[in-house]
């Protein structure tokens, strides 16, 4: 099903997008530059890595964002509150 590097790269896609939704679930709506240095400690992440995070988590419709001058501002699209419940009725089902 996958190799071994496979599995590491999805864990680590895993782990940060769930790191990056708790910070922006915890602090309302941050950049991406912001969430990286808050994260910079527990997830070191390049920018680009972060943009990537940030534009998956969107394309899943987990985050939104709005454009302020050139800098792209994301912000939960949902509670966390919410996503969780979704998610145990997923597995329940």
């Amino acid at each position: 099903m996958f190799t071994e590097l496979q599995q590491v790269v999805l864990n680590f896609l895993i782990n940060a997008e769930q790191a990056v939704m708790d910070h922006v679930w915890a602090r309302g709506p941050v950049s991406a530059e912001q969430c990286r240095d808050a994260l910079r400690g527990t997830w070191p992440m390049k920018e680009s890595t972060m943009r990537t995070v940030l534009r998956r988590l969107e394309e899943k419709g987990y985050v939104t964002h709005d454009i302020d001058g050139r800098t792209y501002v994301y912000r939960a699209a949902e509670p966390a509150m919410t996503v969780t419940s979704r998610m145990v009725k997923q597995l329940i089902d």
